[in-house]
């Protein structure tokens, strides 16, 4: 699945993939947390007998996160009849002894289905959703290919689990980035019930963005090639201005990069490259997580991708980020706050796969924003200071202007500032704001405020004057929360139950920081 940055491109997280990007038009482990451990793909029928789960049901092993105490929260994904359960994952909460002390649901119903004939043809199922991808702008859209689609499912995220069909739709999103659209069909009606983008869209070595900056490249005959080894073989390619996976490898006589202009192809490599170190040493070293999927791996970074696209994106399924390069071809999406917002739709697709679509699609793509946002102020480069603003230097709207604001969200004219019944019906990219918002006033507190010279104003809906805990704790919370509370459907109000459980694991039930995750949710309108 694919994720952006921008709203033009959407990112998706699902049970089966997930990927985002941030536009819309970690070696040492904390002392209070252990860090989350990848976990074999095994079948736990233990846990299953244990929650009184249908014979039909197994469970499988998808992440295990371990906390200092001894506590594990075990992710599982589902099969029912063999099966893939779509939206029925959740996360069993054990003490250090292993007995179970509670269970988070992405949907607690029972799984209990008659018949596991469809009614639907694949046939229908496919015009189907080929129908579907046209009313949500896909261009020249198909199905079919290597994704063996349409497959039989259950989909157990609306209010009862039904047999489905899960469909995926390629074309072009508008805007020009690639189109992943899953659509979910009634395999007894015909009905869609629920559709997904899962590509989504934000975004001495001489940088644009960054300065000059020291990089990690491998040594390979005369010359030297853009990988650096000591992060998981991160290879940075040329995309040629060509949507595919068919680039060239960087690669360079003199081992000197870039020359800080976007005439120069090394520049944009440059600041991928930097990005990309920037934002693995931020989850190992702050988080303790080895990279996206936490086993060390690294995602290729492909540079000059497409022409002119004025935007950024994560691709689970091929396991890339591809950065075009603006649309006056001058502005590629490389600065560092938008790399680690596409970097952070990878981690999010590798731990709650948050469904980029309703709340949790707003929480997907703040995810990014927030980490995003961490992963600037932890690199601490003169060139870009750390801000609560994204991709400012991208100039998708006019120069120096940013995507989006995380101290009052409703600066960039579409998003929320905080939570209202309309929520769950905005695009995640403007819904993103009541997370955002949240995590700004947990971080920093309400009213004005200069940081890194730059003026940020925040205030809060029931008019409460907050403190903020600092941005290194906040970011912890969210993170625990991601890893070890989020489900594919967490919305807004279990997101805060989530945040305030993951506060009180790493501080204390009683603890000042718990009272102040309440604060903050209450102060965006998300109450208790």
């Amino acid at each position: 699945m694919a994720s952006s940055i921008s709203r033009r491109l959407i990112a998706a997280s699902t049970a089966s993939v997930v990927a985002a990007t941030l536009l819309t038009a970690a070696g040492v482990a904390s002392a209070e947390a252990g860090p989350s451990t990848p976990a074999p793909a095994t079948s736990d029928a233990g846990t299953a007998a244990a929650l009184g789960l249908d014979d039909k049901e197994r469970l499988i092993v998808r992440d295990v996160v371990k906390d200092a105490d001894g506590t594990t929260h075990t992710r599982y994904d589902r099969t029912y009849a063999g099966l893939p359960v779509l939206g029925g994952d959740f996360i069993v909460h054990r003490n250090a002894s292993g007995t179970i002390k509670s269970v988070t649901h992405a949907a607690a119903q029972p799984i209990r289905i008659s018949s596991l004939s469809a009614k639907v043809t694949s046939t229908a199922v496919d015009r189907a959703a080929v129908k579907a991808a046209l009313a949500a702008g896909v261009d020249r859209p198909t199905t079919g290919g290597t994704d063996q689609e349409p497959r039989k499912v259950i989909w157990a995220a609306g209010s009862t689990p039904v047999l489905a069909y899960e469909t995926v739709v390629h074309g072009s999103q508008k805007g020009g980035a690639p189109s992943r659209l899953h659509v979910i069909t009634d395999a007894t009606t015909g009905a869609t019930l629920f559709e997904y983008q899962a590509i989504d869209n934000i975004a001495d070595d001489t940088s644009q963005y960054n300065g000059k900056v020291d990089l990690v490249t491998t040594r390979a005959g005369a010359g030297y090639q853009l990988i650096d080894k000591s992060r998981g073989n991160h290879r940075v390619i040329d995309a040629r201005n060509a949507e595919g996976r068919d680039g060239t490898l960087f690669t360079d006589a003199d081992d000197t990069w870039g020359d800080g202009t976007p005439s120069n192809r090394q520049t944009a490599a440059v600041d991928a490259a930097y990005g990309f170190a920037q934002t693995n040493d931020f989850y190992k070293n702050v988080l303790g997580r080895d990279g996206i999927r936490n086993d060390g791996s690294a995602p290729t970074s492909y540079v000059h991708y497409g022409n002119k696209l004025d935007n950024a994106f994560y691709d689970d399924e091929s396991y890339s980020i591809q950065y075009g390069d603006g649309d006056s071809g001058n502005n590629p999406w490389t600065q560092l706050d938008t790399v680690g917002h596409e970097f952070s739709h990878g981690v999010t697709a590798a731990t709650a796969r948050l469904v980029y679509a309703g709340e949790s699609g707003g929480l997907n793509e703040a995810t990014s924003d927030i980490f995003g946002t961490a992963i600037e102020f932890n690199a601490a480069n003169p060139a870009d200071p750390g801000d609560y603003f994204l991709a400012e230097k991208t100039n998708h709207f006019s120069a120096g202007k940013p995507l989006r604001y995380q101290d009052t969200p409703s600066r960039d004219g579409l998003s929320q500032d905080f939570w209202d019944a309309t929520t769950k019906n905005k695009d995640p990219h403007y819904s993103s704001g009541v997370a955002n918002h949240f995590f700004y006033l947990l971080a920093e507190g309400s009213g004005s405020k200069t940081i890194n010279g730059v003026r940020h104003e925040s205030a809060t809906k029931d008019g409460s004057t907050l403190t903020g805990i600092g941005r290194d704790k906040a970011v912890k919370i969210w993170y625990k929360a991601l890893s070890a509370y989020f489900t594919s459907t967490t919305d807004y109000k279990a997101a805060r139950a989530g945040t305030v459980n993951a506060a009180s694991d790493l501080y204390g039930a009683n603890s000042s920081e718990v009272a102040a995750v309440k604060a903050a949710w209450t102060a965006v309108n998300v109450k208790g």
